[in-house]
């Protein structure tokens, strides 16, 4: 059996990337982590990781791989997220009815935030 231990991400600015990534999501960094790579640790203690590894790595449009992020309400998360510094992708082959907003983390690493507020917990 396996499990989703860690998503990796690459980035360039360790410092602003953890910083974004955590108050995103709510982690807490890794007690050892450094300037090359920080693992993020949900405060709930469930859930994967997100590993960040310091690393110039070209961006592909699109990306490979991408996170979706479940939301309860959609519209302030994504509010919240741009006020961190996320910035939203306009994808033209994105469907009107898409039920999924894109975003680009501050190093225009994508992801997307889901509507879909029957898939995450109560607080």
């Amino acid at each position: 059996m396996l499990i989703v231990g860690s998503v990796v991400i690459r980035v360039e600015d360790m410092a602003r990337q953890a910083a974004f990534w955590s108050a995103a999501l709510n982690y807490l960094p890794r007690d050892d982590a450094d300037e090359d790579f920080t693992q993020l640790l949900p405060r709930s203690g469930v859930g994967p990781r997100i590993s960040l590894d310091r690393w110039h790595a070209d961006l592909h449009n699109p990306p490979r791989l991408h996170l979706d992020l479940y939301a309860r309400d959609q519209a302030a998360e994504v509010e919240r997220l741009k006020a961190l510094g996320a910035t939203e992708v306009n994808w033209p082959r994105k469907p009107p009815e898409a039920d999924f907003v894109i975003l680009a983390d501050p190093e225009g690493n994508r992801f997307c935030v889901i509507d879909a507020p029957d898939r995450v917990p109560d607080d």
